[in-house]
């Protein structure tokens, strides 16, 4: 039976509104460095498993995952369960439940789908999955909404970062084997967020965290975010699950009702998807069926019925404005719910003067949210942002910081804070990283409120609307 679609109609009051069935307001943590670890949140952690410490330059030791598991190739795999194991608890969900956080952004390399890592020459730690099922399953029992955010991209996105898993300055994430990769990943995602009871409190998938923000050296990163939505929606129609706002339709085989692996590798011979798309969702498929085999989800990947309660996926990209130089608007490839991302931290330069008067002026008059919206890059949340300064912040202008950041990123569909916890050690001079840089030592301060939504002073921005400044923040 030939797939049929009965053409593309996208509302434009999509972007102008929260999706139904989520929270008016974000309040979230991202949970970073668990599946994707970053050694300056937790360094004496990442000595003990066998890691190193090289100051500035992290691609001239053991700084990264890649480069843990090409020094430890026998042991990487143990040390690393050990350390997904502890990083983030059932006791921890418990205790972001207690202080009122409905969302977590879940950072994930492309190396938790193992049979996309072309072990010829990359190398990282196996067994991820298996906590990802479990913590998302601690986190849907609590009622906790989560992103899937793909932190780390194959052939690295950004240079020189420990956060994309491998520090390097060979950039290659832009490139057509690359691209194809994310988008299989993306398809293996999209079907266990449906498929999978323990995937049951994601509600959005992230496309790429920070890329280059120069547009012109990410060749064909449109095309990229075209495919990345055409991929989730057309794992959803084979699914038999309603894209809202628009009239796209998909027929399955008789032959493959029954059989959702069957029925996605029929999708991917449909000729109203694009090229790229269909060979994602063809690639898909063998390794859905190995991870079913490895997590006991035969039965469902082999024999699932098509019409779901689950509701589309929220196709979340970071905005427009996070690239220069003719960027494409991730907007103009919307089908179905779609949301968008910005990061701010003032603590590395080049938002405002790093003086406290400053830092305040610029936040409270921060006009990000109206700029994306007049594009149609809305709903707007902030997914990074913490308490980090420039400047020794006293804990009087640690309680405006956070009350007026707060205030800002509110305007729009709220905020996720970075990151949900970090060491606490003689290597991060006691609490001194975790004042600012962990949202639970934040609560224990007192800088950041037990219920996210109230603020020590609502009116903390009064003095400083309209205030002249020298901040490029907007």
């Amino acid at each position: 039976m030939r797939h049929i679609l009965a053409g593309l109609v996208l509302s434009t009051a999509l972007v102008a509104r929260a999706w139904d069935g989520q929270p008016t307001h974000i309040y979230g943590v991202n949970l970073g460095s668990w599946l994707v670890l970053e050694p300056w949140m937790l360094p004496q952690e990442w000595l003990d498993m066998g890691g190193q410490s090289c100051a500035d330059d992290c691609w001239t030791c053991i700084a990264t995952e890649s480069s843990f598991a090409q020094a430890y190739p026998d042991t990487v795999d143990t040390t690393f369960a050990q350390h997904w194991d502890t990083w983030f608890t059932q006791d921890n969900v418990n205790t972001l439940k207690a202080a009122g956080i409905n969302t977590v952004r879940v950072p994930l390399g492309y190396w938790i789908v193992e049979a996309l890592v072309d072990r010829s020459h990359e190398s990282y730690p196996r067994g991820g999955l298996k906590y990802l099922r479990r913590g998302l399953g601690w986190l849907k029992d609590a009622g906790i909404q989560a992103i899937l955010d793909h932190h780390a991209l194959p052939g690295v996105q950004t240079p020189a970062q420990m956060f994309t898993g491998n520090c390097t300055s060979d950039v290659q994430f832009y490139t057509p084997y690359n691209y194809h990769r994310a988008l299989v990943w993306t398809a293996v995602m999209t079907a266990l967020s449906h498929l999978d009871p323990d995937f049951g409190s994601v509600f959005a998938i992230e496309a790429i965290n920070e890329p280059i923000m120069n547009a012109t050296q990410t060749p064909n990163y449109g095309t990229f975010q075209r495919n990345f939505v055409q991929v989730i929606r057309a794992v959803e129609l084979t699914l038999g699950i309603f894209v809202p706002s628009s009239s796209l339709s998909l027929s399955v085989p008789l032959s493959a009702s029954n059989n959702f692996t069957a029925a996605l590798s029929a999708t991917s011979s449909a000729t109203i998807f694009p090229v790229e798309v269909r060979a994602a969702l063809l690639e898909a498929v063998p390794i859905l069926l190995e991870i079913g085999v490895a997590s006991g989800l035969q039965t469902i990947f082999e024999a699932s019925p098509f019409k779901r309660s689950r509701t589309s996926l929220v196709a979340n990209f970071m905005d427009v404005n996070w690239q220069s130089d003719n960027p494409s608007n991730p907007a103009d490839v919307a089908i179905g719910p779609q949301a968008y991302d910005n990061h701010l931290y003032y603590s590395f330069g080049g938002v405002a003067a790093a003086d406290p008067m400053s830092y305040l002026i610029s936040i409270c008059n921060l006009s990000r949210i109206q700029a994306d919206a007049a594009v149609g890059d809305s709903p707007l949340w902030f997914g990074e942002w913490g308490l980090s300064t420039e400047f020794n912040a006293t804990d009087e202008f640690l309680y405006k910081w956070a009350d007026a950041q707060k205030l800002a990123y509110s305007k729009g569909a709220g905020w996720i804070y970075w990151n949900f916890k970090t060491e606490i050690s003689p290597l991060t001079n006691g609490s001194a990283l975790a004042r600012q840089w962990s949202y639970l030592e934040g609560l224990k301060l007192g800088f950041l409120t037990q219920d996210p939504a109230a603020f020590h002073d609502p009116n903390v921005c009064a003095p400083y609307m309209n205030s002249a400044t020298n901040s490029t923040s907007s």
